[in-house]
Parts: C-alpha cells; structure tokens; sequence
C-alpha cells in the first residue's frame, strides 16, 4: 500500500485505514500488503495511484476486469524469503 493509493480508497468509500476490532482488522498503513478488488484498484490505477501488485498472488479472474498490459507496470516480486515481509 502506498499512502496515496490509501486516501484514494478513502475518498471512493473503502477505507483501509480506520481500524475495525469487530473484524480483526488493524487498519492499514503505508508499506502494508492487502487484497483489493480488482475495480477499486483499476480506479486508482486510472486516477493515477495505483498500488503494486504481486501478480503471483493475483486471481486470473481479475484479467476479466484489468488487462495484463496494465497490471505489469506495477509488477513486484515476493521475496524469496517470505519471512522478510514480517516487520
């Protein structure tokens, strides 16, 4: 997540953010790592925030909604370790 791709999903109503201990959910900042649908993410990709994207984590189904051509710029690899995503 990028900070700009956060208040971006704030302001079209999916608000990453505000922690919601109901649901388990800490809220997220910037740096985190988390699944969005493929529309709100084509909505930020057209509004120019877009988020990277681990395309080996990403369902084919989204190839429906978001060509692969727009997916790839923002490509990013998992690290071979994942243990080096843990912070």
């Amino acid at each position: 997540m990028t900070r700009e791709f956060l208040e971006h999903q704030r302001r079209i109503g999916n608000d990453l953010t505000t922690p919601m201990p109901q649901y388990r959910f800490p809220g997220l900042a910037p740096g985190d790592r988390w699944c969005v649908t493929a529309r709100n993410w084509l909505a930020a990709h057209d509004d120019g925030v877009a988020a990277p994207v681990v395309l080996a984590s990403t369902n084919e189904a989204v190839l429906a909604i978001v060509p692969l051509a727009i997916l790839q710029p923002y490509a990013v690899d998992v690290p071979s370790d994942p243990g080096a995503l843990e912070g």
